[in-house]
Formats: structure tokens, sequence, C-alpha cells
């Protein structure tokens, strides 16, 4: 049996990073174990990874990292387990933070030819995540790109991403998303950015920011932090209100930073035609003045900021514009994200990934664009937005009355009373119950835009569409 003193506790970062380094890296899901990553316990509401810490060990972990209260760490303290198993058993008082700071170690002890990581950090309010995949696509051309799968860009998602990064990354991707005051600040302090880009700033997680204010100044943390380490921004000069938020910082003119670099972009700016989508040509289409076309698989005009950031972030690293332009041509999206599908039936729209004021507004400006002969709307509540809540819901169900559309389907609590009094408008209590509806009322030959927030789980219409 194990002494309480041969169990491996207190161990500093860059102790437990010597492990890390032999391990083939890190899992916080037992399920997804293949053999030889440390198993670093995580313990949410619902949920305490340091129940399945053993089992880890037993499935083939290298190591579990476990809280100094979990029992697997009494059992280890108390002599109870052999010690094999003890021996790979990292009793921490916080792995939460443990994950964080090794994610931070890692990134600052990986260099390239010598040279610190580069590492570029993006935010915003939309189009975070098909920004970083544009952006992923384009970097590729040239490099071996580490970036954020998927949207795992919390406080957990960001080291996990952070330490995926191998000797062969060349630039590292991380999207960082906020929903309280503090949180870019807590991302950027973690993953070290070198250059930094905000997509935009709007209407979402009002409950936890409490006004569009508070957006603007949780998203401008990244700048923040970019001015203090006189590091680069990437800035679309075309957006007032990431301008604004520039020029608060000095990030433009600073004759204390003189390092401190803006490197502008922007649809107008760099002299960028948004062509308009029709029956022919239903997805975004950009004319450079030099370069020409650019034909992509994304939906929506409001895509065509993202676009161009891909592009700028590409210039700034040696990837040329046609090199850019064939990255951004090649890409096509997923995960409900300004897609576009053609079924049997319809065509849709689907951006059912998430939902805020701002978003909702730029898709419903783009199908008041499409040119079709039928149009619907299927939207869910946008949730997260505190006691502004029913009046932004009552905008969209404006917005959506002064539309020529077929037919308008709507789904949650805060719509339904948004659209008390109001004719002409399906309320619905969950996707379930429009899905069913729709088995019975078969909609055909429309144009569909499907959107709402994660939870409103409108992709569940899909099917029967």
């Amino acid at each position: 049996m194990l002494e309480k003193s041969q169990t491996i506790i207190h161990m500093t970062i860059p102790e437990i990073y010597k492990l890390f380094k032999s391990c083939n890296g890190v899992t916080t899901d037992t399920r997804t174990l293949k053999g030889g990553e440390m198993f670093i316990a995580l313990k949410g509401e619902n949920f305490d990874g340091n129940e399945y810490a053993l089992k880890a060990l037993e499935a083939g972990a290298a190591y579990a990292v476990v809280n100094a209260s979990s029992e697997a760490a009494a059992a280890a303290a108390e002599g109870r387990l052999p010690a094999d198993v003890a021996a790979r058993l990292v009793v921490v008082e916080d792995t939460l933070k443990t994950l964080q700071e090794l994610a931070r170690w890692h990134r600052s002890m990986t260099f390239v030819d010598g040279k610190p990581l580069t590492v570029v950090a993006l935010t915003g309010t939309n189009g975070k995540t098909t920004t970083k995949e544009l952006i992923r696509a384009v970097l590729s051309v040239r490099y071996n790109v580490t970036a954020t799968e998927g949207n795992l860009n919390n406080s957990i998602g960001v080291p996990l991403t952070l330490l995926k990064i191998n000797s062969d990354t060349q630039i590292a991707v991380v999207e960082m998303g906020a929903s309280h005051p503090g949180d870019i600040k807590e991302l950027v302090d973690i993953a070290l950015p070198n250059f930094g880009l905000i997509t935009n700033v709007g209407k979402a997680h009002l409950l936890g920011f409490g006004s569009f204010e508070g957006v603007m100044a949780t998203k401008g943390e990244l700048y923040d932090y970019l001015r203090r380490t006189s590091d680069k921004v990437f800035l679309n000069v075309d957006n007032p209100y990431l301008c604004r938020m520039a020029s608060e910082r000095n990030l433009q003119s600073d004759p204390e930073r003189p390092y401190s670099l803006v490197l502008p972009y922007g649809v107008e700016y760099q002299g960028f035609t948004v062509l308009p989508s029709d029956a022919d040509h239903p997805y975004l289409r950009l004319l450079h003045p030099v370069h020409g076309m650019i034909n992509t698989n994304l939906v929506g005009s409001y895509n065509a900021d993202n676009v161009v950031a891909a592009i700028a972030v590409g210039a700034q690293f040696g990837v040329s514009m046609d090199e850019a332009i064939k990255a951004v041509e090649a890409y096509v999206p997923s995960n409900n994200r300004s897609q576009m599908t053609r079924t049997e039936k319809n065509v849709l729209i689907v951006d059912a990934y998430n939902a805020n004021p701002s978003s909702m507004e730029v898709a419903l400006k783009n199908l008041d664009s499409v040119v079709a002969d039928r149009k619907v709307a299927m939207l869910g509540d946008m949730l997260e937005l505190g006691e502004d809540s029913q009046k932004l819901h009552k905008e969209v169900v404006d917005r959506l009355m002064s539309m020529n559309l077929s037919l308008v389907c709507l789904v949650g609590k805060e719509f339904a009373a948004a659209c008390a009094g109001v004719d002409g408008i399906l309320c619905f209590e969950t996707s379930d119950a429009l899905t069913q509806w729709l088995t019975e009322n078969p909609v055909d030959g429309a144009t569909v835009l499907i959107k709402g927030s994660r939870g409103t789980r409108m992709e569940k219409v899909m099917p029967v569409l």
C-alpha cells in the first residue's frame, strides 16, 4: 500500500508540464480516451469528472489530475490504492485552474524557428466561428495551423485548444467567447496572443453583460491586452463601434507604444463590392477591383466582413490575395452556420447555432434581399437577453411584419409573448411542435430561413423541409 508521502501532490506547473510532455495530449472526457493521455477531471454543475479518474487510469490514461477534495485523492492519501495507480494520480487544489495554467505554460514554452509561437485570437458577437474557420483555411495554404475545434471557445475550450499545439504547429488561431465581463481578459491571459481581431459587437448575452456598453467593454478586453503588450490588432475600419473602441484605447496612435500597430481591413476600405444574390447566385459573391470575383459557399452579405478579415490575416503572414481567394472559395461551412441546403422541396438557409438581435437583423436583411417566389422565416427565441428580452423580440416581430413573407413560424415563449395580438404568425412552444405541424402542413417551393438560439434546437425542423 502507498504512504501519503508517495502521492503525487502539490506539484508545480512546470513539474506537471513534464508529465504532460510524456503524454499523448490531454482529455477531460473518458469517452475520448485512446491511451496515454493526461486525464484532467473537471467538475461542473451537473457532472464531476473526479468520479471517473480511476476509471480513466484503468482505461489507459497515463495520468489523472484530480481535486484534493475528491474521493480518489482521499484514497491515495489513505493508502487505499495500489502503488502503480497512486503514482499516476496528480492531486491539485483546482483542476480547472491547473488546466488553464498548464495551457498557458505550454503556449509560453512553444517556439517556432527560435521565436515564440504566433497566436491569433479572435472574438466578437457574431461570426467568430465562421471567421476562425476562414482564417484557418487561408493560413493553411502556407502554414501548419492549430485552431479551435468547433466553438470550444470558453474557459475550458481555449486551454484545450492550446494544449493541442504540437511541434508541427506554426500558427495557432484561438476563438474566444464571452457572456460576462472579464471573460475575455481571463482567456487572453491564458492564450497570450500577439495578434487579435474582433469581428463585431452587438446585442447578445445582455443578461450577463448588462448592456451593449458592457458587450463593448468585455470584447474590448482583447484590445486592452494587445495594447499592454504592444502587439497587433486587425481592425475592421468600416465598423464605427470597433473604431471607437480602438480610438478609446489609443491603438492607432500611441507615442508611448510605437510598436502597437493597427492592421486595417474592411469591405469598403479595400474596395470590395458585395454582389446581390439571386436564384442563380444564392451564395455570397465579392468583387475586387484587381483580383476579380470571389465566389464563396457562404450565405448572406454579412459574411463579407468575415471573408475580408480572413484575407487580411492571410496577407499579414504572406498569403497572397490569389491564394487566399482560392482558400475562401474552397471553404464549405458546416454545423448549421451560414449554410444553404437544397432539399427535394425547398432551399434552406440554416443559421441555427445561435441567435441574438444583431445576428437576427442581418439574417432577416439577407432573407429580404433574396430573390425568390416564396420566402419563409422559422425563428427560435433569442436567449440570455435579460430585462430587454421582450422589447427585442417584439422588434424582430415588427421586422417580420414589414417583410413580404409567405409564412412565419416562431418557437419559444419569448416570441409567443411578443406575438400576442399579432395576426399572420404561427407560434409553437418547441421545435418538436413545429416539426409536427410541418409534417401535417408541408412547405414546398420556398426559401426558408431557419435561425434561433442553440437552446431552441431549430435544426430539428430540417428533416421535414
